[in-house]
């Protein structure tokens, strides 16, 4: 007879408190700012096209078009929270479970708990501010450090990433010591991913949390081109003592171009085998109609809780990972 799963929580009750209580803080932080809770659908028709960013997929039955419907888990919740920043929402922010079809690890489960918000009328250096502010009130970390992706580059990969070539890139792999096969076939982001990665993020956030902006413009995601340096994008990542922690962006309210980078997404999809994803049309509606200039970020929740409860793998401080839920 084989041995069940354990069917007891991974978590502790002293994670559960230190949950709870991380996230009264975060409400209140929010509450004594004036920006507003909200609740936005798991379940969509649309996806995330992004090729790094695989999403669940699951079928709809009984929709009243009375023909099956492939409908997807989010991956973040922010073409819906877009929507309603186009509805005049104002300022808002949410507190809700994605999913992204990746392996576990040590710091990622398949179904995580997010933290997204939005600020019209801020600019990404902004909202870095108030990401610094809320990780100085529930970690009480001190004032952050901030780095262009060019500066991390340079100083810890020893390549300049908005000026190296092709076969600069793939030396510096060597470098590196970053051994794979056939690294012509990458393409140059996916070798300055990896060489960032590898070389640059261990080395990011060791005694106080870390904002990198300014990523290279084919790095874009949602984020507008960079007005002052057109090679970047306004977009930001914060690293904390080994975790990669929120991902923020100017967000880019230009319908034609975001559809555009879909439809370019979808593209490199097909070049690598890999399935379309249905362009989620209400979210370039919306976007027609009208979004704010704002700037957004989404942290995860989980891996901001191992910062503060000290846990050395996200299965610490969820109940029932992927393994035994």
């Amino acid at each position: 007879m084989t041995s069940p799963i354990p069917w007891q929580p991974t978590a502790t009750q002293h994670a559960r408190q230190a949950r709870a209580q991380l996230l009264r803080a975060i409400r209140e932080f929010f509450y004594q700012r004036n920006v507003l809770e909200v609740d936005t659908p798991i379940l969509s028709h649309g996806s995330v096209t992004d090729v790094h960013l695989q999403a669940f997929q699951t079928c709809f039955a009984h929709s009243d078009t009375g023909k099956s419907q492939q409908l997807y888990l989010q991956t973040s919740p922010e073409y819906a929270m877009k929507r309603l920043l186009c509805a005049q929402s104002g300022p808002i922010y949410q507190i809700g479970k994605a999913f992204r079809h990746e392996s576990a690890g040590r710091w990622h489960n398949p179904e995580f708990t997010m933290l997204e918000w939005y600020r019209p009328g801020f600019t990404h250096h902004m909202l870095m501010d108030e990401v610094d502010a809320l990780l100085q009130q529930t970690l009480g970390t001190s004032v952050g450090q901030r780095i262009t992706y060019q500066q991390a580059m340079q100083s810890h990969g020893g390549i300049d990433p908005l000026a190296a070539d092709r076969q600069s890139l793939i030396n510096t792999l060597q470098t590196h010591k970053i051994d794979i096969d056939n690294p012509e076939t990458l393409n140059n982001d996916d070798i300055l991913q990896l060489l960032f990665s590898v070389a640059v993020e261990p080395l990011l956030g060791k005694e106080r949390p870390c904002f990198v902006y300014g990523f290279p413009a084919s790095q874009a995601a949602l984020a507008r081109v960079s007005q002052h340096d057109p090679r970047t994008a306004d977009r930001f990542e914060v690293y904390f003592r080994g975790a990669e922690l929120a991902n923020g962006f100017f967000e880019l309210a230009d319908a034609r171009e975001q559809r555009q980078r879909f439809e370019r997404d979808n593209e490199i999809r097909r070049q690598m085998g890999y399935p379309e994803i249905p362009v989620d049309a209400l979210f370039l509606s919306a976007l027609e109609h009208g979004l704010p200039d704002c700037a957004g970020v989404a942290l995860g929740i989980d891996r901001l809780l191992m910062l503060k409860t000290g846990a050395t793998h996200i299965a610490q401080v969820l109940n029932f990972p992927v393994g035994n839920a």
